[in-house]
């Protein structure tokens, strides 16, 4: 009774789903931060204290200057210890015909600077010439093509300066002097212990804890790769998002295809299984019976799958990092806990997939037996009815809090959730909605010929329970590619517009080949710049310290620049002296200015209680506060500024652009908005996957099953080719019935976002749809549909009836 054709859909849907879930547990198992080259050779590092949440992405509190040389001399004279360097970090990027170069655009350290002391961390070696010993002089990357003697062109903070190579290194960014670095770099977050032969690492990290306490981490081994850049553990959450996302998409897209797949067998079975009711089988029996011939297909599926999965992965590792997904550092590590969940989730899924169908073939009468036709009795149960309007209720209230929620986040969630449960919901009620949906096509599939055309809406209305789980995947599948790819693309148009519409300007300058632009740059292009830095300030809700963005601007130029800068108390005028700050409506409590100064630590780790002049809204701002351009710099040399609004436009500077305010609010999150679309194709083809493989399962049995009705037709005097068309005609017509419901779904959650959206950037917008990636869906689900209905028709009518 377990035959290979009958489950071959479920058993395909089940392996890919275990593939995809064991290649995305493999992949986040082996998503470990990494130690970074330039610390490698520090058994033993103090890194500066923590602040925020953990998965803020923001540096540590820095040390100041004294305080790192201080607890450098204490660790040093610890027993086991060979040296403590404290490793300082700066922007430094060198110039190249006149072009900011970088040896990888993926890595954080190729427009990085160092001392020559943290060449020692990093164990790296001259492979010419010599270190750099005063002001001036670098050690660069060999694969610049530069020979010691030569002159190079770095382009640091404060503009490009000229600089004389006394060596080279096979690694990527510059050295410079010691007290270059100091200078550059006051700020200190990582401290390397260089330890002696024969010393414990363990032993020397709880010496060495004794020595900073609480004001700092000691790491050894693999907790090291906490200091990785905050780039790559940046890309690495992205990427963990985009692993659990698959993972979770591709469990749910699996139950519900093997779900439909066992519904539709066990429809196709009712005589066999009135048969065995009729014989003596009680419904627990029957149940049993199906559950095990589940648990045999998704245990066989799942270790099919797991195989298949963990021969992926290193491929699927090498390109998650080629699109941006996983730094370069990632490696696919093999551990033991994917491999138990993914020969777990083979019988869990199909177990769970195949519980409404196990009660429906529980309920199978065994007057089924004796039936000669096959017509349903009816289309819809009670429960499964009031089951599905439940579910359309809990979805349109899902799409009212989209539309009304003032929250991007929020909103999203919302749009999501409220489609998944209309998607359910039509899956429940699709077999009440076939009928009126037929109706509603009758003109255009009559007038492609009367007898078929008959036939086929006969066939659709009679059997609406095959006709709606054969649909169902089409459903899912076009009302996931519509809802996403529509979400992201007028999302991102909602988000340009906003940023274009808060900014005052004709022009904007823009960084080019480099993270940002140097002073010599902003002066060149009067205007308004924003030069960010981070800061460490105090929750006032916890009171705990927590990282800050500020932005040193000049008051005047910002406020003109700025559209929705809106004062509550205070004044910006007053923004001038190096003690003040312009602090958020979250950050402060009551109404007027606060009495007490607000501390800050800056990026030299230096503590300023400041004079808070002013406070604005919480959306005024593309920071937390506002600082004195004179104060951000004074405090953090190496910061970049990240814009210019000029009225006019100007001559570009060395490493930036000039952009139209349209273009630059387009390209403002282009980076992040390139990986979303990414993970929104990837979702849309694991989705339309699942689809195609369930579409075609379905109708591949609907098929084979109706042999014997096809053969019928051709003895009432139907031609082959007539049989043939009505094949693709119930096809196409199933196709386009489940696009219509996928379809319909989708836009109530687009038309709720798209409200929701407006309400937040406080203007009109546009409801974009990617019609080439719903066409391609669509077109997909009818490719394969029309070929598994058509090549075992065509198989089966051969011979002549007569035969």
């Amino acid at each position: 009774m377990l035959t290979a054709r009958r489950y071959a859909g479920a058993f395909v849907a089940v392996a890919v789903g275990v593939a995809l879930l064991a290649a995305a547990t493999l992949l986040l198992a082996s998503g470990r931060p990494q130690v970074p080259d330039r610390l490698a050779q520090a058994a033993v590092v103090v890194q500066s204290p923590e602040v925020g949440a953990s998965d803020s992405f923001q540096p540590t509190r820095p040390w100041s200057s004294i305080v790192a040389t201080q607890f450098a001399g204490r660790l040093a004279a610890l027993p086991g210890i060979a040296a403590a360097v404290p490793d300082r970090t700066f922007y430094a990027q060198p110039l190249i015909d006149g072009r900011p170069w970088a040896a990888d655009g993926q890595r954080e350290d190729a427009h990085q600077g160092h001392g020559w002391s943290s060449a020692r961390l990093g164990g790296l070696r001259l492979t010419a010439g010599g270190p750099p010993r005063r002001v001036g002089e670098v050690v660069v990357d060999r694969a610049l093509g530069l020979s010691p003697g030569a002159s190079v062109t770095l382009l640091t903070a404060a503009g490009p300066e000229s600089y004389t190579v006394t060596g080279l290194v096979d690694a990527p960014g510059v050295h410079v002097a010691d007290e270059v670095a100091a200078a550059l770099a006051p700020g200190v977050r990582a401290i390397g212990l260089l330890l002696a032969p024969d010393a414990d690492p363990e032993r020397v990290a709880a010496a060495a804890r004794g020595v900073v306490g609480g004001d700092g981490r000691v790491l050894t081994g693999d907790d090291r790769g906490a200091l990785e850049p905050r780039v790559d553990a940046r890309t690495r959450w992205i990427g963990m998002q985009v692993l659990t996302a698959t993972a979770a998409l591709a469990g749910f897209v699996t139950i519900f295809v093997v779900a439909s797949t066992f519904a539709f067998t066990v429809a196709q079975r009712r005589r066999e299984l009135g048969l065995l009711r009729a014989v003596g089988a009680t419904p627990r029996q029957v149940r049993r019976m199906v559950y095990a011939q589940a648990l045999a297909v998704g245990a066989a599926a799942g270790l099919a799958g797991l195989l298949v999965g963990a021969a992926l992965a290193p491929l699927l590792g090498r390109l998650l990092v080629d699109v941006g997904f996983e730094p370069a550092t990632f490696r696919v590590r093999y551990a033991g806990w994917p491999v138990a969940v993914s020969l777990a989730a083979g019988p869990v899924i199909a177990l769970l997939a195949v519980w409404s169908a196990s009660r429906q073939a529980a309920r199978v009468r065994p007057l089924e037996a004796l039936r000669a036709a096959a017509v349903e009795q009816r289309p819809i149960g009670r429960l499964r009815l009031g089951t599905g309007v439940l579910l359309v209720a809990a979805g349109t209230a899902l799409s009212v809090a989209t539309a009304t929620s003032d929250d991007a986040r929020d909103g999203a969630t919302y749009a999501l959730y409220a489609v998944m449960a209309l998607v359910a919901g039509a899956t429940v009620l699709a077999p009440v909605v076939v009928g009126p949906v037929v109706r509603l096509l009758r003109p255009p599939v009559r007038g492609r010929g009367g007898a078929v055309g008959l036939l086929v809406r006969a066939g659709a209305s009679t059997a609406t329970r095959r006709t709606a789980s054969t649909a169902a995947p089409v459903l899912l599948t076009v009302a996931f590619a519509v809802l996403v790819s529509g979400m992201v693309r007028t999302t991102t148009e909602a988000y340009a517009v906003g940023r274009a519409d808060n900014v005052n300007a004709g022009w904007v300058v823009v960084p080019d080949g480099a993270p940002g632009l140097t002073d010599r740059a902003v002066e060149a292009a009067p205007g308004a710049a924003l030069l960010p830095t981070t800061v460490f300030g105090t929750d006032p809700g916890t009171a705990a310290v927590r990282p800050l963005i500020a932005l040193g601007v000049d008051p005047a130029a910002f406020a003109a620049a700025n559209r929705v800068l809106t004062v509550v108390t205070g004044s910006l005028d007053d923004l001038r002296d190096a003690n003040t700050v312009v602090l958020t409506a979250s950050a402060v409590s009551g109404t007027g200015l606060p009495a007490q100064p607000y501390p800050v630590v800056f990026a030299d780790g230096e503590l300023v209680p400041l004079r808070v002049v002013a406070v604005v809204t919480n959306d005024s701002l593309p920071g937390d506060l506002l600082l004195p351009r004179a104060v951000v710099r004074a405090h953090d040399p190496s910061a970049l500024t990240s814009a210019v609004y000029v009225r006019d436009r100007v001559a570009p500077p060395v490493g930036a652009r000039v952009i139209d305010v349209s273009a630059w609010a387009a390209e403002a999150d282009h980076a992040e908005d390139r990986l979303v679309w990414l993970c929104t194709l990837l979702l849309i083809g694991v989705s339309a996957g699942y689809g195609a493989i369930a579409v075609a399962n379905t109708l591949l049995l609907a098929a084979t099953g109706r042999a014997a009705d096809l053969r019928l037709i051709r003895l009432a005097g139907a031609t082959r080719r007539q049989v043939v068309w009505l094949v693709t005609a119930e096809s196409a017509l199933v196709v386009l019935i489940g696009a219509v419901l996928g379809g319909a779904v989708a836009f109530v959650g687009l038309l709720s976002i798209r409200a929701g959206l407006a309400e937040q950037v406080g203007a009109p917008v546009d409801l974009i749809v990617p019609w080439p990636v719903v066409g391609g869906v669509v077109g997909l689900c009818l490719l394969l549909a029309v070929t598994a209905s058509v090549l075992p028709t065509w198989r089966s009518l051969r011979h002549r009836p007569a035969h």
